[in-house]
């Protein structure tokens, strides 16, 4: 942009002469000159003449994401890529799936298509592969569920049912389940069909299988919580009432053996179950933060993410302003806070490691060390909110999924790795 200093600007006549001053070396960056044009009103775009200096939006964009720190980017999405997973036996190839009612599975080295996931008919909102990485399934919001032989690249199986909410294969054998916004479960094996259907409090739910293979737990919109058997088909325990939520359940985790769950809620807390005993066994409350535990929604700081560090007792929430609480599992208080410049989407752990990487609304993939709470690594390229990412095994390379329709591979690089 031309810069006017006002002593330079002489008017003879009709005639404006405009003296350019030359930028100093300490010209602000584009992330300044975003700041700075926040608060400037656009609307009045007078005749349209004269906008020589001005950017447009779309430069203003491609200045915003001119740094690119990922090493493969996937765009043949065409919409929002809403979920993204690898596969676990060779962390070769990803899955993602977006607005567009698309799936494709892709190789990550070079984002080769290896095929497309057809026949949704609703935006793909979750795509999983199977223990063994023999079979990807794909589900969109409408309830379409469909599972795919990955070596034939054929489809082997599909079902229909409800909104779907989430979509989860088993640890250990080729069983699919399932949970729909009528609080229902489903438990299919594939390529089979048998089917098991759990009774539910009739509210929508977020669900996962225990690490044993033998029990899930699914929290509820009513607050409650249910660890189920998947073998008899009840449930074992029941956590509900004051140790309950006061809202809608929006996040689980396990610990790696499975014993303790921790859930988070749009009430702003989190609390920590025994699975073995269906106990609340302690709220995870964050002082200072706005409206946590509160029973009022517009005071409320809802907790989006939660998980488990493997090798330390910690446990990290993440919440919807932008803060990353790691908790001590042992005294259940704070050990650190990590501040972001915008609210938090996903939180994971690594899974030999104390460090926890985060993605969220202002596009970034951030990693940190939850011993000091300290920022170790910040990746950007995205142009809008990162959804979702997904980690390889040795946590040098992880996949993210965004709003900006694409998704792209980043090498995670740390001093001591």
């Amino acid at each position: 942009s031309k810069i006017m200093d006002q002593d330079s600007i002489m008017l003879h006549g009709d005639e404006e002469i405009i003296e350019v001053i030359e930028l100093s070396d300490a010209e602000p960056g584009p992330d300044d000159l975003a700041d700075d044009l926040e608060d400037v009103d656009f609307e009045d775009g007078g005749d349209g003449e004269d906008n020589e200096g001005w950017e447009t939006e779309d430069e203003m964009e491609a200045e915003e994401v001119e740094q690119d720190d990922s090493e493969l980017t996937f765009s043949k999405h065409t919409g929002s890529v809403f979920c993204v997973g690898l596969d676990p036996a060779t962390n070769a190839m990803a899955v993602t799936g977006g607005e567009d009612d698309k799936a494709y599975v892709w190789r990550i080295s070079d984002g080769e298509v290896l095929f497309e996931c057809t026949g949704h008919k609703d935006s793909v909102t979750c795509v999983c592969f199977s223990f063994d990485s023999a079979l990807v399934a794909s589900g969109d919001m409408s309830g379409v569920i469909k599972v795919w032989q990955v070596d034939t690249k054929e489809e082997v199986w599909s079902f229909e049912v409800s909104d779907l909410e989430w979509l989860e294969w088993h640890p250990c054998a080729p069983v699919l389940l399932a949970g729909t916004d009528d609080g229902n479960m489903w438990m299919w094996k594939v390529p089979g069909g048998e089917c098991k259907t759990f009774p539910s409090p009739a509210c929508h739910g977020n669900g996962k299988i225990l690490p044993d293979g033998k029990r899930a737990v699914v929290g509820y919109e009513d607050g409650s919580v249910r660890v189920w058997d998947l073998k008899k088909g009840n449930s074992l325990h029941v956590i509900k009432g004051r140790d309950g939520h006061k809202g809608a359940v929006t996040c689980l985790a396990s610990n790696k053996d499975g014993s303790l769950v921790v859930t988070g809620s749009v009430d702003g807390s989190a609390k920590l179950i025994n699975t073995a005993t269906g106990k609340m066994v302690s709220v995870f409350s964050s002082d200072g933060l706005r409206g946590t535990g509160s029973t009022s929604q517009e005071e409320t700081n809802s907790v989006e993410s939660v998980g488990f560090c493997n090798i330390l007792p910690l446990v990290g929430v993440a919440y919807l302003d932008g803060t990353l609480v790691i908790f001590d599992l042992a005294t259940q208080t704070v050990r650190n806070r990590c501040r972001h410049e915008a609210g938090i989407v996903h939180m994971q752990w690594e899974e030999s490691s104390a460090l926890v990487s985060t993605c969220g609304l202002d596009g970034a993939l951030r990693q940190w060390d939850g011993r000091s709470g300290n920022l170790v690594s910040e990746y950007r390229g995205h142009a809008a909110e990162v959804l979702a990412f997904a980690l390889n095994r040795d946590s040098s390379m992880v996949v993210t999924a965004s709003g900006d329709h694409q998704a792209k591979v980043f090498c995670l690089q740390r001093p001591d790795r």
